[in-house]
């Protein structure tokens, strides 16, 4: 079994979890999941967690992301995107590219999102998709999103299309939506690349034939990143040789416990390796002055 982290292109027409269906058959693995759900429209950067990695997966939905997003104007849909069905069509004004352009920036920051009702976002136990399917509307609350930038922007009217870098959350569907509502005559999303998701980037990802042709070849595992890759925000602390037994079951440890180079740098949640190999995540406990289980790796 393969353990870690592979950066795969989400190719248009598949679902997040076809491209994991796919890969359980190209790898002949069961343990694999993705992280931040893409569109079946959409392409680019999706990550997926093989093996211990998958403990990982709530972990790395929490990062920002990058897009590459079209939109058209004067035209709105069920699903806030070009394959929904269309609810209205309305004639674009003569704007011009300083004003459309000063009425994108200005959902730059934190602003209160509304969003879509084709999404997994859950309402009393139920999934926003599938009473959008039923043909029931739900009156969803906004939740606050953050646009950190907004580069690259094309407007050929109605067309316009930009690069943002957003926070965990953010529907791209929805922002057009608000841009369109903004200057007042609609807008859909009409395409999205995802280019970059936790630091691992569009030019570095593998399309499924990729994955299937290296498997092949007998170098896929030096396309797959180890567990622990995006973990160094947390200190690294290694197990004393005697006390490995208590790591692998899990148990409370002490700081004595523990080889590590600065203890006044240690972060609260800790790495923990045992001669060299990642196996746990620990996190300090206050109240017991001790670290317990955060994560198991085994």
């Amino acid at each position: 079994m393969i353990d870690g982290i592979i950066n795969v292109y989400k190719e248009a027409g598949y679902t997040s979890f076809d491209v994991v269906a796919k890969l359980r058959g190209i790898l002949k693995q069961k343990k694999i999941g993705h992280t931040g759900t893409l569109d079946p429209m959409a392409e680019g950067v999706l990550l997926v967690c093989l093996g211990k990695g998958t403990k990982l997966v709530d972990m790395i939905t929490s990062g920002s992301k990058e897009y590459r997003a079209s939109m058209k104007l004067g035209i709105t849909t069920d699903t806030e995107d070009i394959t929904g069905k269309i609810l209205s069509e309305m004639p674009v004004g003569d704007y011009s590219k300083e004003y459309v352009t000063d009425i994108i920036n200005s959902f730059l920051g934190q602003y209160m999102q509304i969003p879509p009702m084709y999404s997994a976002i859950k309402k009393d136990g139920k999934k926003l998709y599938e009473y959008a399917r039923s043909g029931i509307e739900i009156e969803r609350e906004p939740r606050p999103v953050e646009i950190y930038s907004i580069d690259n922007i094309s407007i050929e009217l109605p067309f316009i299309s930009f690069d943002v870098h957003c926070s965990k959350g953010t529907y791209i569907r929805s922002l057009c939506r608000d841009i369109g509502e903004k200057l007042g005559c609609g807008g859909t999303l009409t395409s999205l690349l995802r280019s970059e998701v936790h630091g691992f980037y569009l030019k570095d990802s593998l399309k499924l034939a990729d994955i299937e042709r290296l498997r092949d070849e007998g170098k896929l595992t030096e396309y797959v990143l180890p567990v622990d890759a995006l973990l160094d925000e947390y200190s690294v602390c290694e197990i004393k040789t005697d006390c490995t037994k208590l790591l692998y079951n899990g148990n409370k440890l002490n700081l004595s416990q523990l080889q590590v180079s600065d203890t006044g740098a240690l972060t609260d949640i800790v790495r923990i390796y045992a001669q060299g190999e990642f196996v746990a995540l620990y996190q300090y406990n206050k109240q017991e002055k001790n670290y317990k289980p955060y994560k198991m790796f085994l």
